[in-house]
Order: C-alpha cells, then sequence, then structure tokens
C-alpha cells in the first residue's frame, strides 16, 4: 500500500511539473482567450500610447513572459521613451504682410514640422518648390533664382496630383518641399494649395508625427498668397494653371516684405515597449538572435484624428485583432519554445512594441536604441492581426523575398488542408516589421489580412477564430524553429523600398501604385491593368487584374470614384482596399 501511495506522489508530481511554468507547452485556445480577453477589455480603453491603459498592458505582458522563463534583455524587461502627445499652433503665431497683420488660424497656420523662430524678409514665389535632378525627370525651380535669407511661396502637391502615378510623387509633400527650401537657404517657406489640389483650401490639423525641418513652416490660404503676388500680374490660380500645362519652373519677386512668428508647441507622454530574452540552448549560437514581435497599442477611444475609420463614433476601440492577436501569439509560442527543449540553438529576443498605430515608434525605438547586436539577428518575425482566420484559409506571408528560400520553407512546413499561404516579397509594410527591414534584417510579417472590423470599436474578443490561431501558430512555430536551430545564418536581400522609419510626411493625392483601368472595361468596379514594384499596392498584396469595389467601405464603380476616394486620404495612412479576385471578395490593408 505504501508503495502504491509513493508512486501515486510521483505520478502526481510529475503531472504537476509538466503542467506548471513554462512546462506548458502547447497554444491553446483558452490561453490565447484569455490574453486577448484581458488586453482588449474595456478596463484597458483601447491602449492608447501613453495612457495608463498602454501602460497596464505592457505590465501584462512583461509579467507573463516572466512567467514562462523569459528574462529582461537589459534592465527590468521595459525600454522607455518618450513619445509625441500633442502638437498645437502657440499663443505668438503671428504673420504681417507689408506690416499688415493677418490672422492666425483662418489666414494661416504654423505645420507641424516648422521650427519656432521670427523672420523679416522678401517673399519669392518658386513654384512647386522643386529641386529634382535624376536621369529621368529634372525640375528645379530654384535655378538662377537666389532665395538666401528670403521667405519662399510654395504650391503644395505637383502637376500631375490626380495620378496615382505621378512621377513627381516622391518631392512633393509639404515636409520634402520645406527642406528643398532649406537646403537652397531660405529662411522661412509659405506653403499654399492651389484649386486643382484642394478647392475648398482647408487647414489640416497639426500632426503628432512630424519633426522639424530647421525653417519656420506656414501653410497659407490662397487669399493671403493672392495678396502677396498683388504687385505681379498673376494669382495663385493663374500661376498653378501655368505650371500644370506647361510642365516649368516658373518663379518670380514679390516685392512684398513678410514678417512671420512661427510658435509650435508639443507635449509628450511617457511609454515603454517590452523586451525579453529566451537565452539560447546552444553555447556557439546563443548570441544569434530571433525576434518574434507584435505591437500591443490601439486607438484609444478613436475619434477625428485617430486612425478609426469610424471617426464620428468615440468609443473604446478594443483592438482584439489588431493587434491584442498578435501579442497573444508572441506569448503563447515564447512559452512554447520556453518549454520545449532544443527548439531554439539562438536566443530569442520577443518585443511588445507600443506606439505601431502612430507610425512605428516603438519598433523604431528599438531598432535605433538595440541593447544587442542587430547584425548577430539572424530575422524578424512580426504577428500582426492574425486572429481572424477564413473559412478560405488564406493566410498572408510578406516579406518573403528579404532572404532566400524563405518561400520555400513555409511552403515545405504548411499543410495544406488547414492553410492556404500567400505571399509577397516586400520587406516594407503598414508595421513593424518595416523598422527592421530598414537595418538590412530579413523579417517576415504574418496575418490573416484586413476585415471590416478594423479600426472600428467593433473588433472584439468573441469575433476572434481561435482555433484558426491554434493552426497558424504550429506553422509559425515550426518555422521559428527552424530558424532558431539552422547553423546556417540567413543572408539578407532587398526586397523593394525601404521606407523612412525617421520622418513622416502627409500630403494630398495620396497614391497606391497602379496603373487603373481608364477605359472602363470593367462595370462596376475598377480593373487594376498594372502594379508599380515597391508601391503601396504591391507591399500590400494587390495584384494585376484584381478589381477594386470599395477602398475604406467606399464602393468604388468607376476610375472617377477611385480618384475621390483617393483624394479623401493621405500619405502614411492605413486603409482597407476590397478587391474582387478570380470571382472572390478579398479584404486587403494597405499603408500608403
Amino acid at each position: 500500500m505504501k508503495l502504491i501511495k509513493y508512486f501515486t506522489f510521483l505520478l502526481v508530481t510529475a503531472i504537476l511539473i509538466s503542467c506548471s511554468g513554462n512546462g506548458n507547452k502547447a497554444v491553446t485556445v483558452k490561453e490565447l482567450t484569455d490574453h486577448i480577453k484581458y488586453l482588449s477589455s474595456d478596463s484597458l480603453k483601447g491602449r492608447l500610447t501613453g495612457t495608463p491603459g498602454d501602460s497596464l498592458a505592457a505590465e501584462y505582458i512583461r509579467n507573463k513572459l516572466s512567467s514562462y522563463g523569459l528574462v529582461p534583455l537589459t534592465g527590468d524587461g521595459f525600454q522607455r521613451f518618450k513619445v509625441t502627445d500633442k502638437v498645437i499652433a502657440g499663443p505668438d503665431n503671428s504673420m504681417k504682410i507689408n506690416e499688415i497683420p493677418l490672422k492666425p488660424e483662418e489666414d494661416f497656420m504654423p505645420l507641424s514640422f516648422s521650427e519656432n523662430g521670427t523672420i523679416k524678409a522678401p517673399v519669392i514665389f518658386t513654384g512647386y518648390g522643386f529641386n529634382i535632378n535624376t536621369d529621368s525627370l529634372k525640375w528645379n525651380d530654384y535655378d538662377k533664382t537666389d532665395v538666401k535669407g528670403k521667405w519662399v511661396i510654395v504650391l503644395r502637391g505637383d502637376p500631375d496630383s490626380e495620378s496615382p502615378l505621378s512621377k513627381y510623387s516622391p518631392y512633393s509633400s509639404d515636409g520634402s518641399k520645406a527642406l528643398a527650401a532649406k537646403d537652397m537657404g531660405a529662411a522661412g517657406i509659405l506653403l499654399v494649395s492651389g484649386e486643382s489640389l484642394d478647392k475648398e483650401d482647408k487647414f489640416d490639423p497639426l500632426s503628432k508625427n512630424e519633426f522639424s525641418v530647421g525653417i519656420p513652416s506656414f501653410r497659407i490660404k490662397r487669399t493671403v498668397a493672392d495678396k502677396i503676388l498683388a504687385k505681379s500680374k498673376d494669382n495663385i490660380s493663374s500661376l498653378e494653371k501655368k505650371l500644370n500645362k506647361y510642365l516649368k519652373p516658373i518663379s518670380a519677386k514679390t516685392e512684398t516684405i513678410l514678417a512671420a512668428t512661427s510658435d509650435v508647441k508639443t507635449e509628450t507622454a511617457n511609454t515603454r515597449n517590452v523586451v525579453m530574452l529566451l537565452p539560447g540552448e546552444d553555447e556557439k549560437l546563443k548570441g544569434e538572435y530571433i525576434i518574434m514581435g507584435a505591437h500591443f497599442d490601439h486607438l484609444g477611444f478613436g475619434g477625428a484624428g485617430s486612425g478609426s475609420r469610424k471617426p464620428d463614433t468615440v468609443a473604446v476601440h478594443h483592438g482584439a485583432d489588431d493587434n491584442a492577436s498578435g501579442v497573444a501569439m508572441m506569448l503563447e509560442l515564447a512559452q512554447k519554445f520556453a518549454g520545449t527543449k532544443g527548439s531554439h540553438k539562438r536566443s530569442l529576443v520577443c518585443i511588445a512594441f507600443t506606439g505601431e498605430e502612430r507610425g512605428l515608434d516603438g519598433s523604431r525605438y528599438f531598432t535605433d536604441n538595440p541593447g544587442i547586436d542587430l547584425s548577430k539577428v539572424d530575422i524578424m518575425l512580426n504577428y500582426d492581426m492574425v486572429g481572424r482566420l477564413k473559412e478560405t484559409k488564406d493566410f498572408q506571408i510578406n516579406g518573403v523575398g528579404t532572404a532566400s528560400g524563405l518561400m520555400e520553407k513555409a511552403i515545405a512546413l504548411d499543410d495544406t488542408n488547414l492553410l492556404k499561404l500567400n505571399f509577397t516579397d516586400a520587406g516594407s509594410g503598414p508595421s513593424d516589421h518595416s523598422s527592421f527591414y530598414a537595418k538590412n534584417i530579413p523579417v517576415l510579417f504574418f496575418t490573416t489580412m484586413a476585415h471590416d472590423d478594423y479600426h472600428t470599436p467593433s473588433d472584439t474578443w468573441e469575433k476572434i477564430n481561435y482555433k484558426g490561431m491554434v493552426t497558424v501558430s504550429d506553422l509559425i512555430f515550426k518555422m521559428a524553429k527552424e530558424f532558431a536551430c539552422d547553423t546556417a545564418r540567413l543572408m539578407f536581400k532587398e526586397a523593394g523600398p525601404k521606407s523612412d522609419a525617421t520622418r513622416t510626411y502627409r500630403r494630398k493625392g495620396a497614391t497606391l501604385g497602379i496603373m487603373p483601368d481608364f477605359a472602363g472595361v470593367v462595370k462596376n468596379g475598377l480593373r487594376v491593368d498594372q502594379v508599380s514594384k515597391g508601391g503601396a499596392a504591391a507591399n500590400g498584396g494587390i495584384l494585376k487584374n484584381d478589381i477594386i469595389i470599395s477602398i475604406n467601405e467606399k464602393q468604388v464603380n468607376n476610375v472617377y470614384d477611385y480618384m475621390d476616394r483617393m483624394q479623401q486620404v493621405k500619405k502614411g495612412q492605413i486603409i482597407t482596399v476590397e478587391v474582387l479576385r478570380n470571382k472572390k471578395k478579398e479584404v486587403l490593408l494597405i499603408q500608403l
């Protein structure tokens, strides 16, 4: 009897040990549900970066990773930094034309990238403010025009702003024009919208995600620009028409003296990434790393300017799929790796990023302040919106062009009865892997793709396909295990342009990077006749012959609808594009 009791004790002890701590190897529906229910709960209030909900989410993630046996990469596992919480026009903004004062917010506004300061100087009109000198395009509005120490007045946009494939697009943002003016020695810049770009001539709210260009920078109304040009024979409307017709630089002195003070105030908030380490099991390879990442921030209560697709609705944006699902998967995979002996010769770094919704703030901060040698990182795996596997079983893997053999590895490990894999090569895209690709690190971006609840209050925990998440996690674990154990390093390959992770600017007339069917062959939609390599459409998975039927849930019946919808969005924004592909509807997530 004592012997039986003894063996019973051993059996119960073994079971308890196997089910405790990092001994639980399985990715389970219950644990995924628990993670997502908490992270997307009302109590976290939408996890807006820099808020208490953001902080509570970070605490939860660190504590879970610690309980699985991971240790802080540095310090206490938090990587603290500040983000811009608000940019406002201060009380000292002023502007005078020949000593006649103008009204702030009505006549003029500082731009969020403006340098604070006071300038009194003559004004010179310099067309579109281009200084372009490439093999295929040359346009210099500053040629033979001395703007040193002067104000320049510049048209916003470009001569082909309505075209989604404008060749001027890379040079047309407000910020790039301000930088060009600074490079030419201008003391300050005045940007004005022509009628063809913005008929209503409204000022945009100040962006939180821009940085000083080093000179005072203002938006002014067309009526103000015409006053500046009063002694010339032209006004903004006529100058815009000439520039757009003849496609040649136009510059002119205005004989106007403008005195202005720029006052832009920035308020900051504290936030933090979670960065934890699972040391490698091999003495030689533990100094190399596999990074698993997912962002945990979301949109808070939404509202105008938040990125919500229902900006008129102020309510908790739960972000269950975006991106409590990615965090939950990272947590479960970390637990599985920690409890699976022989699964990781290399060290695993698990990073939960904040600030993704603001413009990749958290991942950009980590790659600039990594705490490890980034040259020792074999690959970065990014999980973003992995909770809505559809009945079609379509699963998107982006970034397969960033190292040889990535697509082949996924195909070899996939059970085609469980998942239908779709691939794109591009290393940049609308999520945190872009920050690592910019540092020449191979990346893979895993997603079950967008849906109607994206960036709305209705992205809630009960809509997640938890069994689908388990299926997806099985494939990702197999792939990650091979990356973590293969003695050969992956070799980085460039796959499309690297997005500028240090500065973003908005412009009217954002582009997808497609050649639309202008002939209107297709009815009730717009056929994609060509996809530009490296453009937003290509990076987001739009294919030649796809038929675009809606943008941000607004119907697209023809090329005119398409142009109208694209005029309502901005560069840097993430939008949904619904396409008809092989008679099946697909919703794609596109970063402009």
